[in-house]
């Protein structure tokens, strides 16, 4: 008698098709988004380097680097005071800026495509929570002085984040490894409980609750390039990580289950890809205090121009991130000139009317 063995279950035709439509190369709907893209960021950088109390020549700045090129040597025409104002002030607040302003995006785009929630951002997991508490207790123990990157504030920092997303997802992944909903719940906990223990610190020491909010609402006033050589490996290599994961989020697109029967391993490349955003803006946020809604407002913007797929999304983000912090930036020693409004209000005032706004497309969507 035969035996007649059952086929292997394979995806529905519709999840191959849907799966398929998500990992094509998108298509940029008009010619001139890259162009616009560099130019924005140009203008913004331009503008970030020659803006300030001291006004400094383009040309004088153009000469200045190119002095630095190896075997040149050219009179840019400054002296040593604007100089020292272009290398020491200028161009690392400039560079730190575009490089946390990019990674903030990346890692936005990476939360956003792992939870397949586009209200999600950075500190889903209990990063910023944990960093917060990790300065607090730094700055109330007063322990301010350190030695260029081990400076204990931005250490603390690193290893509060990091601690706190562990946390969430030890927590999260606990029973049920696929629930992106017990991640997000563990997050909310981790973030409430890690804020609770900051305020009890703060209450403890009054005396540093300026000192402790200045930090928290963001600040790049201190910028230097010990801060670019902290937080820039750690960018570069997350994101690098979530682009060779490019194609896997647009498959998760189609939810875990499709996914799984379409060959992605959906723990793993959660876990992979959760970690590498995790990690730079760990690092982003030990450098720059707590800057929030750039992780969703670059990240939708660029959605409405190149489309949903990841291969598209991702490097215009990345760009996109850093220009807009730049700006960001900018207009907070700006506007209150000769002081400075913290660069944190700056992108919530811009922030928080995008994300309601976002919430009543999605609201009529529904």
């Amino acid at each position: 008698m035969a035996v007649v063995v059952p086929p292997a279950a394979t995806p529905s035709t519709a999840t191959r098709e849907r799966a398929g439509n998500l990992v094509r190369p998108a298509r940029t709907r008009s010619a001139w988004v890259w162009p616009v893209a560099v130019a924005v960021t140009a203008i913004a950088v331009t503008a970030g380097v020659l803006v300030g109390p001291v006004r400094l020549s383009i040309q004088g700045i153009v000469l200045e680097l190119a002095d630095k090129v190896p075997w040149t040597r050219i009179e840019s025409g400054l002296d040593q005071r604007e100089a020292a104002i272009l290398w020491q002030i200028r161009l690392p607040r400039v560079v730190l800026a575009f490089v946390v302003g990019s990674m903030l995006s990346v890692a936005g785009v990476a939360y956003q495509g792992v939870f397949r929630n586009p209200l999600a951002d950075p500190y889903l997991l209990g990063a910023a929570a944990g960093a917060g508490l990790g300065a607090t207790m730094v700055i109330t123990a007063g322990l301010r002085e350190g030695f260029g990157p081990l400076a204990p504030l931005p250490a603390a920092a690193f290893i509060g984040a990091l601690a706190a997303v562990a946390l969430t997802y030890a927590i999260g992944t606990g029973r049920d490894r696929r629930s992106t909903a017990s991640l997000i719940l563990a997050g909310v906990a981790v973030t409430s409980l890690l804020t609770a223990l900051q305020t009890f610190l703060q209450q403890r020491d009054e005396d540093t609750v300026r000192e402790v909010y200045s930090w928290i609402l963001g600040r790049l006033s201190t910028a230097s390039w010990s801060d670019v050589a902290i937080v820039a490996p750690w960018a570069v290599v997350a994101t690098v990580v979530v682009y060779l994961h490019r194609r896997s989020l647009d498959v998760l697109a189609v939810g875990d289950e499709e996914a799984s029967t379409l060959g992605l391993r959906v723990d793993r490349t959660r876990l992979v890809v959760v970690t590498a955003a995790s990690l730079g803006t760990a690092a982003s946020v030990a450098v720059s205090g707590l800057i929030g809604f750039v992780g969703i407002i670059v990240p939708h913007t660029v959605r409405l121009i190149v489309g949903t797929t990841h291969r598209a999304v991702l490097p215009l983000a990345c760009v996109l991130g850093g220009s807009f912090l730049v700006a960001a930036d900018l207009a907070a020693r700006t506007v209150d000139a000769p002081g400075e409004i913290p660069i944190g209000v700056v992108t919530a005032l811009v922030g928080a009317p995008f994300f309601l706004v976002l919430l009543a497309r999605r609201h009529r969507e529904s």
